[in-house]
């Protein structure tokens, strides 16, 4: 195996156990829910936190050009260090909300330090590959992220315990960061502190409609994620009990948000083989039919429920790494870093309000709105990303694949 291949290893093992931090509160809701007496709102913001975290931390970073001045490997090992000790916080002395959110928040902090450097250090070691080795990556980052719900669907474990788990998973996932991961040979520039350069990445007319298609892409993800286990678990509750082929909602939720690792795999070697915007104009077309439809099964079959949700789970981030690789191709190359933590940072602001937006309009309307109104994001994605495929600039992307 070349180095370049076992540095790919290495870091999507640190960042699956990173990224387990992200979830652990959705996967044991209904445990909270029950011990916290929590409604929609303290349900949301559990999640809301971690997004407000995570962009406070990317804003800072950014606005510091922190993934471009500091040694990212350093910012994974700390910020995963930070993540684990205030998840494990929760679990050992937190019994109410506000506690619990003033520590999701530090957590998504920790997550922007986790997530954007790790996507510039794999840039470091490919560039014929680029595509299917941050696909890769986001392909880890993904089963990390639902790594809580496979936690909680297998083990007998109290919600306490879970949160341990993903802890630990965590510190782990620092163990190997600190101890294998390099920087690869094809390095970026280092850069000076340049406050303007945060939004350097809108000026450059390529990669300002790639971040258009990354924030419609943003609209409809992390939502799904954080609502379809809830979505899952209430359609059987609405047919009276069953299963999804034996599987408890837990379980079938990290098969449905796991499902999207081989989607990013899959995703990244058809976007160095035919393009960047061919693979993201495809994915989001597709998703977005999913979030059409999948909402009208609720109550329905169960085989039928869980075929969409796999379809959706697997071309919802199918596209996700190519917008990141789209950046690498077309900021400035002093300021990668900070280009690809401005597009982070703006994309998971989006994520607020569908994830604020989901359960009034399943109060008001029911599921078949509530998922349906996702699509709307990569609807205007597609419309970016086909702009884009139009310039000359597409050029710069997948070795002129566009």
């Amino acid at each position: 195996m070349s180095a370049a291949w076992r540095q790919l290893v290495l870091l999507s093992l640190a960042e699956l156990g990173a990224l387990g931090l992200w979830f652990s509160a959705n996967a044991v809701l209904p445990a909270l829910s029950r011990d916290w007496q929590l409604g929609d709102d303290g349900r949301a913001g559990l999640t809301l936190a971690v997004q407000l975290g995570f962009i406070a931390g990317t804003l800072g970073g950014a606005l510091a050009n922190l993934p471009d001045v500091a040694p990212p490997r350093r910012v994974i090992v700390w910020s995963t260090l930070l993540g684990a000790a205030a998840n494990a916080i929760v679990a050992l002395w937190v019994d109410d909300l506000g506690p619990a959110l003033a520590l999701r928040f530090v957590t998504g902090v920790a997550m922007a330090g986790a997530y954007p450097p790790a996507m510039k250090i794999m840039a470091t070691w490919f560039r014929e590959d680029r595509g299917l080795a941050i696909g890769i990556l986001i392909g880890a980052l993904t089963v990390g992220s639902a790594s809580p719900y496979l936690i909680r669907g297998i083990t007998d474990l109290p919600w306490r315990g879970t949160l341990l788990l993903a802890s630990a998973l965590a510190l782990a996932g620092a163990g190997v960061a600190q101890g294998f991961v390099t920087e690869g040979p094809h390095r970026f520039p280092t850069a000076r502190f340049d406050v303007g350069m945060a939004a350097a990445v809108f000026r450059e007319r390529g990669a300002r409609l790639a971040c258009f298609g990354y924030f419609g892409h943003m609209w409809e993800l992390y939502a799904m994620w954080a609502w379809i286990g809830v979505f899952l678990a209430e359609s059987l509750e609405a047919r009276g009990g069953g299963s999804y082929a034996g599987l408890n909602a837990a379980a079938a939720t990290f098969v449905v948000i796991a499902a999207g690792a081989p989607g990013c795999w899959l995703g990244g070697l058809a976007s160095d083989r035919w393009g960047r915007t061919t693979l993201t104009i495809g994915a989001m077309a597709l998703s977005g039919a999913c979030a059409l439809l999948t909402g009208l099964t609720f109550g329905g079959p169960p085989l039928l429920t869980l075929a969409l949700a796999l379809v959706w789970g697997v071309t919802i981030v199918a596209d996700s790494a190519q917008f990141s690789t789209a950046i690498t191709e077309l900021a400035p190359p002093a300021y990668v870093g900070t280009a690809l933590t401005t597009q982070t940072c703006v994309g998971f602001a989006l994520t607020l309000v569908t994830i604020w937006l989901v359960p009034p309009l399943v109060r008001r309307a029911g599921w078949p709105l509530a998922l349906g109104a996702l699509a709307l994001g990569p609807a205007l994605g597609v419309v970016a990303m086909a702009r884009l495929r139009r310039l000359p600039e597409s050029t710069r992307l997948a070795g002129g694949r566009r």
